[in-house]
């Protein structure tokens, strides 16, 4: 997800998301270690992801402050 389109999202879009790319990581996690997965980077850029939104948020609800 590019940071343009984070930055578009409102706040509680934000932390929806956040929510459920968090549950997504998880779920391939757990799909991993039963069977793995052929692209293992996609771990890294979901964590990325993930990163990306709560700097955003953060940088949000200190401003709406």
């Amino acid at each position: 997800m590019k940071v343009s389109e984070v930055r578009e999202m409102s706040v509680a879009d934000l932390r929806d998301r956040i929510e459920i790319e968090k549950a997504n990581l998880d779920t391939m996690k757990i799909n991993h270690a039963i069977s793995p997965l052929e692209d293992t980077s996609r771990f890294k850029k979901v964590r990325q992801d993930i990163a990306r939104m709560i700097t955003i948020l953060a940088e949000k609800e200190k401003s709406l402050i």
